[in-house]
C-alpha cells in the first residue's frame, strides 16, 4: 500500500496510456508506436536475415531462427501428424519472435512514456483473438462441424456446458491475461525502484530489466507452445488435416 501511495505521489500511473481520439475512437498511441517498434525490428531481422542465409557460415541471427523453427515444427508434428494445417508453423515462429522482441523493450529507459506493447491487454487480447479463431477455424476445417462440436461432448452430456467454459471463455481469456500480466507487473516493479534515490536505483534496475527479460523470454514461449497445443487439440492429427 505504501508503495502504491508513493508511486502515485511521483506521477506514476501503471496502465495510463498517451490516448488520442479519431472519428470517436480512442487509440492508445504509445501502445501502437511501440508494436509498430516491435514489428519493425522482427521484419527488419526477418529479411537481413533471408537475405544473408547460406548453407556455409550460418549467421548467429540465422542459427537461433533455424533452432526455433526446428522447436516449433517437431511441436506441431508431435501435435498434429506430419499433415498439419496451414501456416501454423509460420504462425508460431511469428509469435513468439513479435512477443519476445515486444517483451524485450521494456529494458529501453523509456517504460514510463513508451511501455512494452504487450504491457497493454488490448494488444494481448487482439493477438490473443486472432489466434483462437485460427484455432476454430482450423479445427472446422479439418474436421468439419459436426465432428468438431461434437469433441465438445467427448466426457459425456453432464461436461458440454465445462468444455464450452472452456473452450470458448478462460481458454483465450487466460492466455492473454498470463502474457499481459507479467509484462505489466514487471513495467510496475521498475517504477516502484525508480522511487529509490538514484545513486542507488541503478543495482537493483539493472538486476530487475535482466530478470524481465528472462520472464519475456518465457512468456513468449508459453504463449507459442499454448498456441500449438490449442491447434493439435482442435485439429488432432486427422489425416485430411491440409498440409502445411
Amino acid at each position: 500500500m505504501t508503495t502504491a501511495i508513493l508511486a502515485a505521489e511521483e506521477g506514476i500511473q501503471p496502465g495510463v496510456h498517451w490516448t488520442v481520439v479519431i472519428a470517436g475512437l480512442k487509440f492508445n498511441m504509445d501502445t501502437i508506436i511501440m508494436t509498430f517498434v516491435a514489428a519493425a525490428i522482427v521484419t527488419g531481422a526477418g529479411l537481413y536475415m533471408a537475405r544473408r542465409a547460406t548453407k556455409g557460415r550460418p549467421s548467429g541471427l540465422q542459427i537461433a531462427f533455424e533452432a526455433l523453427t526446428s522447436w516449433v515444427q517437431g511441436q506441431v508434428r508431435d501435435g498434429m501428424g506430419l499433415r498439419t494445417p496451414k501456416g501454423v508453423v509460420a504462425l508460431a515462429v511469428t509469435s513468439f519472435a513479435f512477443i519476445l522482441v515486444a517483451n524485450s523493450l521494456a529494458i529501453l529507459p523509456i517504460h514510463h512514456y513508451l511501455p512494452p506493447p504487450t504491457a497493454d491487454v488490448n494488444l494481448v487480447y487482439a493477438m490473443v483473438l486472432f489466434v483462437i479463431v485460427w484455432v476454430w477455424v482450423a479445427g472446422l476445417r479439418a474436421k468439419g462441424p459436426a465432428k468438431w462440436f461434437g469433441h465438445l461432448a467427448h466426457g459425456g452430456v453432464a461436461m458440454v456446458p465445462i468444455e464450452v467454459i472452456t473452450v470458448f471463455g478462460s481458454r483465450p481469456i487466460s492466455l492473454a491475461l498470463r502474457l499481459w500480466g507479467n509484462i505489466f507487473a514487471g513495467g510496475i516493479m521498475v517504477s516502484i525502484i525508480g522511487l529509490i534515490p538514484w545513486w542507488l536505483n541503478w543495482a537493483p534496475t539493472a538486476l530487475w530489466k535482466l530478470f524481465d527479460l528472462g520472464i519475456g523470454v518465457i512468456q513468449a514461449l508459453i504463449f507459442t507452445l499454448l498456441t500449438i497445443i490449442y491447434f493439435s487439440d482442435s485439429v488432432g492429427s486427422d489425416d485430411h488435416a491440409e498440409a502445411h
